[in-house]
């Protein structure tokens, strides 16, 4: 299918080799294909056309066994807690849903693409995670079925990590509003780092509802915009430490704990980092949630390294 799909760019084998395929060059053929579907999805020209969404909305649709109906789907908006509730197709891709929020909070067209749909957990004991981003062609609806075991839930949430954009957002009452609870979502989840000064500031701002000069103040402040990863293992500077993740504004920001009990803070520079991969794992027992391997091949003093992250998001 991916072949008649795609084209002879789709990496394949002669059928008589598929007789002979031994667990390692499945793996490896399994990888193939990853990388091979990681680098579709990266091509708009590809992801854009009926026929990939067409497709993609069918293989949703059958591995999951839900009809196209209609039915009722909340967005929640980011400070996590508001919500507006949409009436759906089951069928509708997460582009066409984030045309009718979008559309619903006022925002204008052209603005739409500085905010996506992700997929994000909000536990009962305070803690908040975000999950993925939802593809454009994916189904919103049919992934949500998919995960219910993870509790997740829908919301809009802004798209970039260059915290200067909010400038070009500030002048439009809807995308402001958009951007001020997720600021003030980021400030109750500790996310920033402001001094006790700036904190008292910002609590100020905050009860004169004055959002703009709390946006203006919070761009300041380290760690603003980025999206902060649940606490996993790395690799580096050895295997199996323990790592709070950060990334925006052009890094990935590790706080590393290592074997010795100390941390040790580093900055990864992403115009230092080369190329990078993306592996599904899976479960390592039963009880586990699936596991995504993360490397990404970084330039540490004139040398090239690989450094791999394991997360669940």
């Amino acid at each position: 299918q991916l072949r008649q799909l795609f084209g002879s760019a789709v990496p394949a084998f002669p059928p008589k080799f598929y007789l002979a395929m031994t667990k390692s060059m499945a793996d490896e053929r399994r990888s193939q294909l990853e990388q091979y579907l990681q680098n579709v999805t990266l091509d708009p020209n590809i992801t854009n056309s009926d026929v990939f969404i067409a497709f993609f909305r069918k293989l949703q649709q059958d591995t999951f066994k839900i009809q196209t109906q209609r039915a009722c789907l909340e967005v929640y908006l980011p400070d996590g807690s508001s919500n507006i509730r949409l009436d759906i197709q089951t069928s509708d891709t997460a582009e066409g849903l984030l045309e009718v929020t979008s559309c619903k909070l006022g925002l204008p067209r052209e603005l739409k693409k500085y905010f996506s749909l992700f997929f994000f957990q909000d536990n009962d004991d305070g803690a908040f995670s975000v999950v993925k981003k939802v593809a454009d062609f994916e189904l919103p609806y049919v992934s949500l079925q998919s995960m219910k075991e993870l509790h997740c839930k829908l919301g809009i949430r802004k798209w970039y990590m260059d915290p200067s954009l909010d400038t070009l957002l500030m002048d439009c009452r809807a995308s402001l509003n958009l951007l001020y609870m997720q600021a003030v979502h980021e400030v109750k989840r500790n996310w920033v780092k402001p001094t006790e000064g700036q904190m008292q500031e910002l609590e100020f701002l905050q009860k004169s509802a004055n959002k703009a000069k709390f946006l203006e103040l919070i761009r300041e402040m380290q760690f603003y915009g980025y999206v902060r990863l649940d606490t996993c293992i790395c690799d580096y500077p050895e295997e199996g430490c323990s790592v709070d993740v950060c990334v925006g504004n052009n890094e990935i920001n590790c706080c590393i704990k290592l074997p010795t009990k100390q941390t040790k803070e580093v900055s990864f520079k992403i115009n230092r980092l080369r190329s990078w991969q993306v592996a599904f794992l899976g479960a390592a027992k039963d009880d586990e949630d699936d596991t995504l391997e993360l490397r990404f091949e970084y330039n540490d003093s004139g040398t090239w390294q690989w450094i791999t992250l394991y997360t669940k998001q």
